[in-house]
């Protein structure tokens, strides 16, 4: 299967969880811009399964190949209108999911997807629905991260929440670069280390149930230029919306002060405008950097709410679909016990995606 999506920057994103591999092809990157494919490699390090006890135990390198359109270098070099590259799938267990043709996962795209595809499709592993499929994601995103870099534009995320537990937030008004870097160097992106023991904690405890628990990321970029978007759905909120809802068990994203700003008044949610030397800066950042679908220079703010994973080892009901009966189901195989501590690049991934197509539409 593919999927697509992007204006000027076009990723299509291809392959399955227990396909021989998978991709992503990139349209739109200007011939001779460079790439650091060593630096592309660290990042989606950060996002490979294997390497947490808080995380799968299916293990993958992740070691993103080019296929076509490029150098064969560490410094590679776009040669051509439409670059594609690769990731082998090297640890898979598609036994653990043979039974899941006909009994669905409770909270899993199992029974829409049989709905929808009927038997077109390979869905062990989840298939083209796996958070697997985050991988390529991760390549366009993390070269997407390469050229805003450039630019000026830093983009960073942590752990805002796992169930109860919570991190400090980012300052809405004042987030530093370096703190934005230095979370990228952490094997648990977390602003507090209280927060990360008591995440642990709940992450923990959800896996010894053979349960799973759900979280939050908060992410940031810094940087990016007053005027970027446009109205309605060219606005960089619609831009970015379907590119977050892309990524599996996201359920919510927020901008900004998000869903807190229903329980505001309007003399609480709008962000005083002031001169600081000749830039126009706000007080607050309730807006969350974007007005109107257009960005302020402020920091750009964004929460994504991510639900369980849904492949739970608990006696769940369901239904056994060629034998039209109810049934009970027990979930084998390996699975992430919280998405969220592998979410965060993916979230940085996303954002810098959308953020380079709404510049590129300014700047042609």
């Amino acid at each position: 299967m593919r999927t697509t999506i992007g204006k000027n920057i076009k990723v299509s994103i291809w392959g399955g969880s227990h396909e021989p591999a998978i991709g992503v092809d990139i349209a739109g990157l200007p011939r001779g811009t460079q790439i650091d494919m060593k630096e592309l490699a660290a990042f989606l390090k950060r996002r490979a399964p294997g390497s947490s006890p808080l995380a799968t135990g299916r293990k993958e390198p992740d070691l993103p190949l080019p296929v076509k359109g490029l150098t064969l270098t560490d410094q590679a070099v776009v040669t051509e209108d439409i670059i594609s590259l690769e990731i082998k799938n090297t640890d898979t267990r598609s036994a653990d999911y043979v039974k899941l043709r006909s009994v669905p996962r409770p909270g899993h795209a199992d029974f829409t997807a049989c709905i929808r595809y009927g038997d077109s499709l390979n869905m062990a592993g989840g298939g083209p629905f796996s958070a697997r499929m985050t991988a390529p994601l991760c390549i366009a995103g993390g070269i997407a991260m390469q050229l805003l870099k450039k630019q000026g534009i830093e983009i960073g995320a942590h752990i805002y929440s796992v169930a109860e537990a919570q991190d400090i937030p980012f300052n809405p008004v004042n987030v530093s670069p370096e703190l934005l870097t230095s979370l990228k160097e952490k094997d648990m992106a977390v602003i507090s280390e209280d927060a990360k023991i008591e995440m642990t904690k709940k992450i923990l405890a959800a896996k010894k149930c053979n349960d799973s628990v759900g979280g939050i990321v908060e992410v940031c970029s810094l940087d990016v230029p007053a005027g970027i978007g446009g109205a309605m759905y060219d606005g960089l909120e619609s831009v970015l919306a379907p590119i977050f809802f892309g990524i599996p068990a996201v359920k919510g994203v927020e901008f900004g002060a998000g869903f807190k700003a229903c329980q505001m008044y309007g003399s609480e949610n709008n962000d005083p405008f002031y001169f600081d030397s000749n830039d126009v800066r706000t007080r607050t950042n309730n807006h969350g950097g974007i007005l109107g679908g257009i960005t302020t220079g402020m920091p750009l703010i964004v929460r994504l709410a991510f639900k369980p994973t849904p492949s739970i080892g608990i006696e769940q009901d369901s239904v056994d679909l060629d034998k039209k009966e109810n049934t009970k189901l027990i979930i084998r195989g390996r699975h992430d016990p919280c998405v969220v501590v592998r979410a965060v690049p993916i979230v940085e991934a996303a954002l810098a995606l959308g953020i380079l197509d709404s510049i590129m539409e300014v700047q042609k």
